[in-house]
């Protein structure tokens, strides 16, 4: 995997699965932008971690179109174009049916699906715009074992991310016949800053038991989905959704 010349935009990359992803693309040889919503200095310090030089780091809340387009207009300003964006932001926050009022219901709904669906949306309608008349490129979306599985406690991010999954699958069948390819990575846990309370918890060791390799994943491994994906070898996958959970759910 090969990005020698690549230029890669990943939303949400300051910290967990998207500075993985960011440092495993820089080491590849590509030149990487990401986008961070409020914490610059994480930002910085994911840009200090990249091998090379000419890497961007992007302020921009995905939540407003207006923002999204003016980031990737960004990326292409400045890199001459886009080859591969990687939908990484994303808000999991709880509001349980039977312990939130509605208006807090309304509010948390609002606030997953406008970033973790509809932002992701406008990033690859943005993205895609340019590529397909570069022609050609990759976008690869982080979803999650929740979209399957269900969130109970977190319903509008489990429903944000099974938007995801189907808006992958029907924009990898819009998008081919420009040879823009799209690929979907579905983690289950993963140590990141977002999971840390709850794995830290009382709950950890149980969260650890549902795989069978008695752990959560490691930011890196999904990292290394990501540039799987995104690589050329695997033109071929587009409209897959990988599963990365250690066997901790299986679907059929």
């Amino acid at each position: 995997m090969d990005f020698t010349g690549k230029t890669v935009l990943i939303t949400g990359g300051s910290r967990g699965i998207g500075r993985a992803a960011a440092v495993a693309f820089a080491r590849k040889g590509a030149r990487v932008a990401i986008s961070f919503r409020s914490n610059k200095q994480a930002a910085l310090e994911t840009m200090e971690m990249l091998r090379g030089e000419g890497h961007l780091p992007i302020q921009a809340d995905i939540s407003r179109p207006e923002v999204v387009r003016q980031m990737v207009d960004t990326v292409v300003r400045e890199f001459g174009r886009l080859d591969i964006l990687v939908n990484n932001a994303g808000i999991f926050e709880a509001h349980p049916i039977d312990r939130c009022s509605y208006e807090e219901w309304q509010e948390s709904w609002k606030r997953a699906l406008d970033t973790n669906l509809t932002g992701a949306a406008n990033a690859c309608y943005c993205a895609a715009r340019h590529m397909i008349r570069q022609g050609g490129g990759h976008i690869v979306n982080v979803s999650s074992r929740g979209a399957f599985r269900g969130e109970p406690g977190q319903p509008a991010y489990g429903a944000s991310k099974a938007g995801m999954n189907a808006m992958g699958q029907s924009l990898a069948q819009a998008l081919a016949p420009h040879h823009i390819f799209v690929g979907t990575v579905a983690p289950g846990f993963v140590e990141t800053d977002m999971a840390e309370e709850v794995l830290n918890s009382d709950a950890g060791d149980a969260i650890r038991r549902q795989s069978p390799t008695g752990r959560v994943a490691r930011p890196e491994e999904v990292a290394y989905c990501i540039l799987f994906l995104a690589s050329e070898q695997a033109a071929f996958t587009t409209g897959c959704i990988l599963d990365i959970n250690g066997a901790s759910y299986l679907r059929t």
